[in-house]
């Protein structure tokens, strides 16, 4: 049985697709952002990613939750790390980015990661 975050990767490739078809430009260039702002630099694809999920949390986004924790994790984030970026975040965001830390959880579960 697949649980809400599985349900979530399904659906957000097809909506993507979607999407795509209606504003190829827009998303284009999102990609294309997102592509060149997480190759490596001074930090490396994992910071990087922590870093999003952090504003992820901070900003209550769930779809950006599932995605960063799955792009840190695959990055070579241990969910230790991962959910020590979520404390950080708890810092910044207050009780609203405490209580998204369980869609860290979720998508962890998901990924198939312990914890």
């Amino acid at each position: 049985m697949e649980n809400d975050v599985q349900v979530f990767f399904r659906d957000f490739m097809k909506a993507n697709q979607k999407i795509a078809k209606h504003i190829p430009e827009t998303v284009k260039t999102f990609m294309a952002l997102h592509d060149k702002t997480t190759q490596p630099g001074a930090l490396d694809k994992k910071q990087k990613e922590l870093i999003a999920l952090g504003i992820a949390v901070a900003g209550h986004c769930t779809a950006c939750i599932y995605l960063h924790t799955q792009q840190a994790v695959e990055a070579g984030a241990s969910a230790k790390e991962v959910l020590e970026a979520a404390g950080v975040a708890v810092l910044m965001g207050g009780g609203p980015a405490f209580a998204h830390i369980q869609e860290i959880l979720k998508a962890l579960d998901a990924l198939g990661v312990q914890y």
